[in-house]
């Protein structure tokens, strides 16, 4: 699923990517939510957040949503960046494995974090600061992957491009047209429910091990990881198998 690009990608590519990491992006902004009652799956409401702190005069607290609007944007710039490298090189890595790596020790490093020296005071914005930007990592790197069409760490242009889609679904008539609409909306479902499933989940956990529930979402990055190379060595093992045959 990380490895295909452009033509080479299937409705199944997308849909692996789009489900696995949507869970997890679930699991992280739930824990946000919970632990430091700030959303770190997205940057919007910290710009409405600057805009009140500007007008209300609170200039420190102003700059405080700009520094996580940055956070969340270097988290997509290295990714990207990580993600080019890697591509580029001469060594037969997985472009994802660097962006995956990364994500997965940040969510573990907030944790321990968290364990060490509590939410509250200036700790809370060290945690919403480090969740965006593994946030950052994540949604460039799928966004690099799929070519723009998955996104996994928010939803409101997922919302606005399936309702564009099931309005087309009126108007359209023919069958290829229909069929990749269909596959389209199929697609930005899938990332809605599991999403939504993820935050349920992380819900529960948080209730019972708070932050640790990060630890949970990190393994699921690092599973996804082995699952895609399990599944790629798999593949390449088929094809010169067949090939010598």
């Amino acid at each position: 699923m990380f490895r295909h690009h452009g033509k080479g990608r299937t409705l199944a590519h997308n849909l692996r990517l789009a489900t696995l990491l949507s869970f997890a992006a679930g699991m992280v902004n739930i824990c946000g939510v919970f632990s430091v009652k700030t959303l770190t799956t997205n940057v919007t409401g910290h710009f409405a957040f600057f805009a009140e702190e500007i007008v209300l005069e609170n200039y420190a607290l102003a700059f405080t949503f700009i520094v996580y609007v940055l956070c969340f944007l270097f988290g997509s710039f290295l990714s990207g960046l990580l993600t080019e490298i890697t591509a580029r090189s001469r060594f037969n890595l997985s472009p994802a494995l660097p962006p995956m790596v990364i994500e997965s020790l940040v969510l573990i490093l907030v944790w321990l974090y968290s364990y060490l020296y509590g939410t509250v005071g200036s700790n809370l914005h060290v945690i919403v600061s480090a969740l965006l930007f593994a946030m950052g990592v994540q949604n460039s790197l799928v966004t690099q992957v799929s070519k723009s069409i998955v996104r996994t760490t928010h939803l409101t242009g997922l919302f606005t491009d399936l309702g564009i889609e099931l309005a087309q679904l009126i108007f359209y008539r023919a069958p290829s047209e229909i069929k990749k609409l269909k596959q389209s909306i199929y697609l930005r479902a899938a990332i809605i429910l599991f999403f939504f499933i993820g935050c349920i989940a992380g819900g529960f956990l948080f209730k019972y091990y708070e932050l640790k529930t990060l630890l949970v979402a990190s393994s699921f990055l690092i599973l996804t990881l082995f699952y895609d190379l399990i599944r790629y060595k798999f593949y390449f093992l088929k094809r010169r198998l067949f090939t010598d045959n």
